[in-house]
């Protein structure tokens, strides 16, 4: 995975410049508006969310991949080196936890979201922007089941079939908004997308 992740995190940067003008970036802004309190990122990457919070958030970036975080230090932001299902932070000390395009690629999403569950505060919210599982039966969710494989090889991880929703009901969370959308700018496979909040109730 060591060449794998140099190359994705090389790579990345003009990936998401393409996508932020056909608009990622307008997605991002306007996920990140209800970010409230104290917030926490997980899997910040290179930090194409930084430029997008609100000019009074107060935010915790983690970032597992010395690549990624080695580019998102360099906007001058404190990285926390912690995996999603490994937060080193005490219980209830978030109002906000952000994850965007993140939990595709976290190797155990209940866990992944167990943790975020436990930092967040009562009251507090996770907001999301993820791509998923295409709707059941349709032909792009078959051929999404038949390129897992290759796809995860090839994207250093990523996991192109994943219902995001599913579990985040199942680890207790409460959805409270959800946009459905398909980017005709993202590869076929990764074009459904959610976004929205859930509260950790």
């Amino acid at each position: 995975m060591g060449l794998c992740a140099r190359a994705f995190a090389a790579g990345y940067d003009r990936f998401g410049e393409r996508a932020a003008r056909a608009g990622l970036a307008r997605a991002r802004r306007d996920l990140l508006a209800a970010a409230r309190g104290r917030v926490l990122e997980i899997g910040a990457g290179t930090g194409r969310n930084v430029r997008h919070y609100p000019a009074d958030a107060d935010v915790t970036f983690t970032e597992p991949d010395p690549h990624m975080a080695r580019r998102l230090r360099a906007q001058e932001v404190e990285v926390i080196a912690a995996t999603a299902d490994h937060l080193p932070f005490a219980d209830d000390s978030f109002d906000t936890v952000v994850s965007t395009l993140v939990l595709c690629t976290v190797p155990d999403v209940p866990a992944a979201l167990d943790e975020i569950r436990r930092v967040l505060a009562p009251g507090g919210r996770l907001l999301f922007l993820e791509h998923v599982r295409a709707a059941p039966g349709t032909r792009l969710e078959r051929w999404q089941n038949r390129l897992h494989g290759p796809w995860r090889a090839f994207a250093c991880g990523c996991n192109c079939n994943r219902d995001l929703l599913a579990s985040l009901e199942a680890r207790g969370f409460a959805l409270d908004e959800v946009r459905y959308e398909e980017w005709r700018f993202m590869p076929p496979l990764v074009r459904p997308v959610v976004l929205g909040a859930a509260s950790g109730q």
